[in-house]
């Protein structure tokens, strides 16, 4: 399935998304540097796109995801975990990023930063509730259900 999603570069040498291969789940993101940025061991960085994005409507969003060779090479990854870009939101796609590595990594500019995945969404309508319904796990949280 494919869904149109509108891009303005605000820099025009921002490059547009792109997916790396026919089956990618998520395309690249590219660093928008006017020079190459160096990140220390455990230090936090906002790397800019120059992209802006439309999303059709608020049945989508726009996940943000670490680049697997970044991470297990560099330790380079998403100080956020996973970026959220909401239906709504115009401004710039900026990567947080913290370097989990024991040594400086520099990403030079135009580089692949990171990988933006678009996904279905359902909004929830909460409801207080006196109660829950009850299962075998119950209440069993981290490493409650084995570990292997």
């Amino acid at each position: 399935m494919q869904m149109t999603v509108s891009c303005k570069k605000l820099d025009p040498r921002a490059k547009l998304p792109a997916y790396a291969t026919p089956g990618a789940a998520a395309a690249d993101l590219c660093a928008l540097l006017d020079e190459p940025m160096t990140v220390a061991p455990m230090q936090r960085v906002l790397v800019p796109t120059g992209l802006a994005i439309e999303l059709p409507g608020a049945e989508c969003v726009a996940l943000v995801y670490a680049r697997s060779g970044l991470s297990i090479k560099h330790g380079l990854c998403m100080a956020n975990g996973v970026g959220v870009i909401d239906s709504d939101y115009r401004g710039e796609l900026r990567v947080p990023m913290i370097n989990l590595g024991g040594e400086s990594y520099t990403i030079q500019p135009g580089e692949r930063v990171a990988q933006l995945c678009i996904a279905p969404v359902w909004q929830a309508a909460f409801v207080q509730a006196e109660a829950l319904s009850d299962t075998d796990r119950g209440t069993g949280g981290f490493g409650s259900t084995g570990t292997v």
